[in-house]
């Protein structure tokens, strides 16, 4: 009987063991993911400026894309690199994604979006992965 109760502890210490490694594992995946989005969106918000010219030029014109799609580009490379600097700052805090695509250069076609916030309106594309919600 003594053996029993001690197995029983043994497998138990164990379960539990091994759910908090499981936790702790996943909050540092998360924490890694989140400081790597925020330094490579800060280091590389600009290419936001390429990526809505060309995206807007292929729409429209080329007239729109180096007009509109400079001035949008630049706010949202101004948006994407003040966002990495927010998931840098807040990476010990788990959360969700700050900017969907996560990376700049993911889904190049798509507009950025930030906060999980969605501007419809003209030369606004999201792709079949990401319905805007």
């Amino acid at each position: 009987m003594k053996n029993n109760k001690f197995l029983a502890a043994c497998v138990l210490t164990g379960a539990l063991m091994t759910a908090q490694s499981a936790h702790a594992e996943s909050y540092f995946t998360g924490f890694g993911n989140k400081l790597s989005q925020g330094i490579s969106n800060m280091a590389t918000g600009f290419i936001e400026i390429p990526k809505n010219v060309i995206n807007i030029s292929s729409e429209q014109n080329m007239f729109v894309g180096l007009s509109w799609g400079l001035l949008r580009g630049v706010g949202h490379g101004v948006s994407r690199t003040l966002v990495g600097a927010a998931e840098f700052i807040t990476s010990p805090i788990p959360s969700k994604e700050f900017a969907a695509p996560a990376y700049g250069w993911e889904r190049f076609s798509e507009d950025s979006r930030y906060f999980g916030l969605h501007f419809p309106g003209y030369w606004t594309t999201y792709g079949p992965l990401d319905d805007g919600e």
